[in-house]
């Protein structure tokens, strides 16, 4: 017994060493790889099982060859079954491979099946072998002979017979057929359903459709597999998978279509093709052949999207439909500027994320014009979604602007590999067999060619309604006002949107940037826009006001205006709305004389009317002046609008008008008074003059209290009524807003022979505090005209010199050596409302001057006294 259980362990060691010899590499067996064989169907000729010894019985499951470096690596998996009523021992089995010149070479377990021992009793085990046979390629030939420890046998081994390899023998699945088999120990059907030929840019690229359904109870991943694309002459292709499916899993019970994708010589002969997988084996670095399937003949797909028509792209096993929607261009600097936008529905049951896309728009001669595709690229989709997803590209007008196409592209980025594991190099003439190809590093597919309708784009009128769809939802806009009008040394060019939400559900609209563009004059740079944030959220059916403003030197002309809308995200801009008009721009809306000025707006509606215009008349000039009362319109105490305004003359001249505007709140129903002046050349005439009015701006806000203005919106002409001021006969009833003063009595008295006159004004002073007013700037100045027609000035400050309240006295002297020789006479008190530096009477009255004589007494008498 211990003689011959040494020669057993010798001989074992003996074998060992020569299939390391022979072999020089190990490769891994089906169920180490995650794949056990394909059921005997699979197989166009049966092979027959063996007697391996009382009840074992042995038989092939699976054979191939796959090319690899040193030697290329046969892989088999036997199928031994014990029908036995005890264990069968696996050390007692050896099998070799014979190959067609009649070399046996012992075969080694993968490194997974290198523990497995035993067959226990009725039962039955796969085991993977790998030989490594050298320079042999084909199957034909074949055999695996099967020998058994027999003691008594020479060498003790006994040859229990050969499972040959029939001629036509294949294990690839026949097309159309399904494969039942494990993929990471997991049991799967497949079946290989497509393979596409693809043309782009003058290289041809191969596209391969495999179904996988999960039949097991965990998820199941592509981890360990790689598949090549075979010729019928033994020429390989690493694939690479579809980059929206990089890393996909299998949900138990779930079927998916997975694409795997290669680029192959243009004239590589496509007949007879097949998919084949591999798995490698870490511990023996080998890679080892795994399922195969027959590929059906080879299609060429079309990719051409005629216009309107849906183009339905298969997208990790979800359908997602892809419409490209409102083409249309117009010329810009020798280019056709095109805008379209993609629609994207997302058609399945599940979220789907789409692949990197390249976008370009291609001319009928073949010249390419890339396209910015960072909106679409890993766009997600949730299930029966839809987004649109805007685009735009230039064209130059030079080439052809019909016939144009979209091309979408799935730019696959692939790993590159070392090169053939046998046989000549990866430059190898195609067809060579033994030759496996690196894959490319990065593949072209061509997914759809939108033709593009050819439409130019029709300017916007102003009033008319358009509908628009775009990533942020579906809204309608119309434009309800283009203006130009004056600000300082320049001219304002404003554009008034208006957008309604015409969707079922809320409309966000995003935070926005507008641009204007007038002829060629690109104001981008300058360009603001207004818009109440708090309406940026817009209900079913509600609206919001989109305000768009820049300033352009005064001379210009210019025939069309480009307006522009968009957003901001990562530095990247996203389109919203992009419109053109022709210069038609509105006239300033004219307020009739008495007419009102409306102000709207969240917090500032009020009503704006003229209270009075007068006209101060100086030597070399004239200022006119305008006060306005704002009628608050809210019912919570608010702050009005900052007014700006122009005067307009009837010839059409403008002038800045300086406003003064109280800084407080308003109340509810409150008034609060507005002025504006400008200083006019003395000969420009006031009548039929316009004060053109609009809400103050400072940046893209509405201008606030101690803010300077940068320009205004919403601008009307009101028509104003300049009145001059009759200076009233007495001083009984002086107005000088908000003040009414009534002049009492006034008494001026002389100390004769005394060059000082002393006057005393009794007076009652009330203030109108029903309007706020604030500082209107204005002077209150007191002339006393002597006997003498002299005239002296003196400035009232209210607060100081004169105050507030009834019977209140003021007292003023004035000085002069004639004064010394009045012996009587009268005085006029004349009251002057004074703006910078120019004059209106508001009244004078003429009073009586006293003389105190003075007691003279006789010097003489005195002294005689």
């Amino acid at each position: 017994m211990r003689k011959h259980k040494n020669t057993y362990v010798a001989l074992l060691l003996s074998t060992i060493v020569l299939g390391q010899v022979a072999g020089g590499i190990a490769a891994p067996s089906s169920e180490a790889a995650g794949t056990t064989p394909a059921a005997a169907t699979t197989a166009t000729v049966k092979i027959n099982p063996i007697q391996l010894g009382q009840g074992v019985t042995a038989a092939l499951e699976d054979v191939n060859i796959w090319p690899q470096t040193g030697g290329n690596i046969l892989a088999y998996t036997l199928k031994l079954s014990n029908n036995g009523s005890s264990s069968a021992n696996l050390v007692h089995y050896f099998p070799r491979v014979v190959t067609p010149g009649g070399s046996a070479i012992p075969a080694n377990p993968v490194t997974a099946d290198a523990l497995k021992k035993k067959v226990g009793a009725k039962d039955s085990l796969r085991v993977t072998y790998y030989v490594n046979v050298g320079q042999t390629t084909s199957l034909q030939g074949i055999k695996i002979a099967m020998y058994v420890w027999d003691a008594k046998a020479k060498g003790y081994l006994k040859n229990a017979g050969s499972l040959a390899i029939p001629a036509g023998y294949s294990t690839a699945a026949e097309r159309g057929k399904i494969l039942s088999t494990t993929m990471n120990d997991i049991p799967v059907t497949a079946s290989a359903d497509s393979l596409q030929l693809y043309k782009f840019s003058g290289k041809v690229y191969a596209k391969v459709g495999l179904s996988i359904t999960n039949k097991g109870s965990k998820v199941l991943n592509e981890a360990g597999y790689t598949p090549y694309l075979q010729t019928a002459s033994g020429t390989s292709f690493e694939l690479t998978v579809n980059s929206a499916q990089a890393g996909y899993k299998i949900q138990p019970q779930e079927k998916k279509s997975i694409y795997y994708l290669a680029e192959i010589p243009a004239a590589l002969n496509t007949n007879n093709m097949k998919l084949q997988f591999t798995q490698k084996d870490e511990t023996l670095k080998l890679e080892l052949p795994k399922m195969s399937f027959k590929l059906p003949v080879a299609s060429t797909p079309n990719f051409v999207v005629n216009p309107g028509a849906v183009k339905k792209v298969g997208i990790n096993s979800n359908t997602v439909e892809m419409q490209l929607v409102n083409a249309s261009v117009y010329s810009e600097d020798a280019h056709g500027v095109w805008s379209f936008q993609l629609r994207l529905k997302n058609a399945g049951n599940k979220a789907v994320t789409l692949p990197n896309y390249e976008l370009a728009v291609k001319s009928i001669k073949g010249t390419a014009f890339p396209v910015n595709a960072k909106a679409l690229s890993g766009l997600t989709l949730k299930p029966l979604e839809t987004k649109v997803v805007p685009l735009t590209v230039q064209v130059p007008l030079e080439v052809e602007q019909a016939g144009l196409q979209l091309q979408m592209i799935e730019a696959v980025s692939a790993t590159e590999t070392a090169g053939p594991t046998t046989g000549p190099t990866t430059g190898e003439t195609a067809g060579t067999p033994g030759t496996v190809t690196a894959a490319s590093p990065k593949l072209i597919f061509p997914v759809a060619y939108f033709t593009i309708p050819y439409a130019l784009r029709a300017d916007v009128q102003k009033g008319e309604v358009y509908n628009r769809t775009n990533q942020f939802g579906s809204f309608s806009y119309n434009l309800t006002s283009l203006q130009r009008y004056p600000w300082k040394d320049d001219d304002i060019v404003m554009a008034k949107l208006n957008i309604t939400n015409t969707q079922s559900v809320t409309l966000t609209l995003p935070e926005l940037t507008g641009a204007i563009k007038l002829g060629t004059n690109d104001l981008a740079a300058t360009t603001d826009l207004l818009i109440d944030k708090e309406a940026a959220t817009l209900a079913p059916g509600k609206s919001a006001e989109i305000v768009v403003m820049s300033k352009v030197p005064y001379t210009e002309e210019f025939e069309n205006v480009r307006i522009n809308l968009f957003s901001t995200v990562n530095t990247e801009k996203v389109p919203f709305l992009d419109l053109s008009m022709s210069n038609s721009l509105n006239a300033i809306d004219n307020i009739d004389r008495g007419g009102t000025y409306k102000i709207s707006g969240k917090g500032k509606n009020a009503n704006v009317q003229e209270s009075r215009t007068t006209v101060y008349e100086g030597i070399n000039s004239k200022i006119v002046y305008t006060e306005l009362l704002i009628s608050s319109q809210e019912k919570r105490q608010s702050k009005m609008t900052r007014l700006q305004a122009y005067y307009r003359t009837k010839d059409g001249q403008f002038f800045d008008a300086k406003p003064n505007q109280p800084d407080n709140a308003a109340t509810p129903g409150g008034m609060q008074l507005v002025s504006f002046w400008a200083k006019l050349p003395k000969t420009a005439s006031a009548e039929d003059i316009s004060l053109v009015l609009g809400s103050g701006v400072t940046g893209n806000k509405l201008s606030e209290s101690g803010q300077e203005a940068t320009g205004f919106i919403n601008a009307s002409a009101l028509l104003l009524t300049p009145k001059t001021t009759a200076p009233a006969g007495n001083l009984t009833k002086i107005t000088f807003f908000p003040y009414n003063l009534s002049v009492i009595n006034s008494e001026g008295r002389l100390l004769e022979l005394n060059d000082t006159i002393n006057i005393v004004m009794t007076y009652d002073l009330t203030r109108d505090n029903s309007i706020d007013s604030g500082d209107l700037e204005h002077k209150l100045v007191l002339r006393m005209t002597d006997p003498y027609g002299v005239s002296q000035d003196k400035v009232l400050t209210i607060g100081t010199d004169l105050t507030e309240g009834n019977s209140n006295t003021f007292s003023m002297s004035f000085s002069k050596n004639l004064y010394t020789k009045l012996k009587g006479g009268t005085y006029k008190l004349t009251l002057f409302d004074e703006f910078q530096g120019e004059r209106q009477e508001l009244g004078g009255q003429v009073f009586n001057l006293f003389i105190d004589r003075q007691l003279i007494t006789n010097t003489k008498d005195t002294n005689a006294k």
